[in-house]
């Protein structure tokens, strides 16, 4: 026993990974054993939550993205993430291809139809069904997932990259909050930082899975003829999560890159397909056009908290949820456009991640949105209605009007299988290395143990609510690392300050820097 623990020890950051694996571990009993009360307590959170700190997720990440915008501009945009003389570690195309599968997700595949038709059908103020309703779905649809979503990334990601990189510090969240507390964030200060970073990955990567198994049981019901409910996805994510397991197993070039490489190949062949069978000239014209009204909305839609008269409950729904479902998913996909960026400079950083994928999020939006839209404001063919009453139904729908419906329903299920497995994965990966003290190649065991953790996060969310439970998760989680994120902003910037004074060698800032100059963490951890 005594050589289990101390191997433990060496293996993982103990503190961080025992009270993040306790309190998982009581979440799931919780919400198995008393699932009506776990749904109870899970809407009154919701709605606490929407009703008190809505403006708070509106204005915080309309500030990240200000914030992240300044750094753009600033004086320091050619500071490198990593050594002076350092080059980046992959050309711009390899880079670009790698941010491009960033950008892609189970989300999309949900929300890629479901989210426009139903803005359009019924949308937050205003009539529905009508071209203005059109245009406004599609405005709202790129503001969930345009440049606010990657502005919350970058703030993390960039911190993790430069702290890591420039500075030696460990892979971890509360590295970022160096230059405020300095040695303390390996007392228990940091690892308070680490586990609520642990928690907002894990339940942001449970709330894709239970979304993609949403739609996984549809698409299977509209194939083969499956029925729909709890018992089924329960099935499915344990069938799915098991795969996941064994790409765990095989490693991160045999498991994951393979997967996602297939995976990529898969969606484009999707997106392709429903670009040339669709109304091809209306999807181009609709691109140019939910560009424009992105542009022109951007601003208002920032600030906009619906006081004066949107339909109760929408903003919880839909914006909030997306805000904290960003920042729950922050530490999982900062960590990665961390680990593919070292050698660029802040500057190729922040537009490379902010444009790539954002483009590519606006396309996948366009064709499949504004197709959807297409059936029902131009041919009639009443999809708004369907979607309505059962989001999880809206893709494979779409599909049913447009040639092969089988075939590419299909591919869809499968893409969204291979999205469940490589999600699961790569969010083991990254809360395995915040829980291993920023160990970038942490132990087999333990992913695993995180992998079967987040199946069953999901299944009890949709046991005990469904997507109501999924938004809550997603909007509870992101709350307490908004605020942290406030001053991760905070430590990069003064690092950064530093940083630049001591390059240019003003004399008097001399003696503070080298007071902020990182030294690798030592083997023990120091106390708070």
């Amino acid at each position: 026993m005594s050589t289990l623990f101390e191997q433990a020890k060496k293996d993982l950051d103990l503190p961080v990974f025992l009270i993040s694996g306790l309190f998982i571990v009581a979440f799931v009993l919780f919400g198995a054993l008393l699932p009506d009360q776990a749904s109870e307590v899970f809407n009154a959170v919701q709605s606490g939550i929407v009703d008190t700190f809505g403006w708070f997720y509106i204005f915080g990440v309309t500030g990240f993205l200000l914030f992240i915008l300044s750094l753009l501009f600033s004086r320091y945009g050619n500071i490198k993430l990593g050594p002076d003389d350092s080059e980046p570690d992959y050309s711009y195309l390899s880079w670009f291809a790698m941010l491009f599968s960033a950008g892609m997700g189970i989300g999309l595949v949900f929300y890629g139809v479901a989210e426009p038709i139903f803005h359009f059908g019924d949308p937050p103020l205003g009539e529905g069904g009508t071209q203005a309703a059109a245009q406004r779905s599609m405005e709202l649809t790129f503001f969930h997932w345009g440049i606010h979503a990657w502005a919350v990334y970058i703030v993390v990601g960039l911190s993790l990259a430069y702290f890591g990189f420039r500075h030696g510090l460990p892979l971890t969240i509360s590295s970022s909050l160096y230059p405020l507390i300095g040695d303390r964030i390996h007392g228990p200060l940091g690892k308070a930082v680490d586990i609520f970073a642990v928690f907002g990955t894990l339940f942001g990567v449970a709330t894709s899975l239970g979304l993609g198994v949403m739609q996984i049981n549809a698409g299977l019901d509209y194939l083969f003829g499956i029925p729909v409910g709890n018992m089924t996805q329960t099935v499915l994510i344990t069938i799915i999560t098991l795969m996941a397991t064994v790409s765990v197993v095989l490693g991160l070039d045999k498991g994951i890159r393979r997967l996602s490489e297939a995976n990529l190949t898969f969606a484009l062949l999707l997106l392709i397909f429903v670009a040339l069978a669709g109304p091809s000239i209306y999807l181009l014209n609709s691109f140019v056009s939910n560009l424009g009204g992105y542009a022109q909305s951007v601003v208002s839609l920032s600030f906009e908290t619906f006081p004066y008269g949107a339909d109760e409950g929408w903003q919880g729904g839909w914006t909030l949820f997306y805000w904290g479902w960003w920042i729950a998913w922050s530490p999982f996909v900062g960590m990665f456009i961390a680990r593919i960026s070292r050698g660029r400079t802040i500057r190729e950083f922040i537009t490379g991640v902010m444009l790539v994928p954002t483009a590519l999020t606006f396309v996948w939006l366009t064709v499949f949105g504004n197709t959807a839209i297409h059936m029902d404001l131009v041919q009639g063919i009443g999809i708004a209605d369907a979607v309505g009453t059962n989001l999880d139904t809206a893709f494979f729908v779409m599909l049913e009007e447009l040639p092969l419906a089988s075939i590419t329903s299909l591919l869809t299920v499968t893409v969204i299988v291979l999205f469940f497995v490589t999600s699961s994965d790569s969010g083991s990966l990254v809360i395995d290395i915040i829980t291993s003290g920023g160990d970038v190649k942490p132990k087999a065991y333990t992913r695993i143990f995180w992998a079967v953790s987040e199946g069953l996060v999901a299944i009890i969310l949709l046991w005990a609510g469904g997507l109501g439970a999924l938004q809550t998760a997603a909007i509870a989680t992101g709350l307490p690392f908004a605020i942290i994120m406030v001053f991760i902003c905070y430590g990069l910037y003064k690092g950064l300050r530093v940083d630049y004074r001591t390059e240019n060698m003003e004399p008097e800032m001399i003696a503070s820097a080298n007071d902020m100059a990182v030294s690798e963490p030592t083997e023990e951890p120091v106390s708070a």
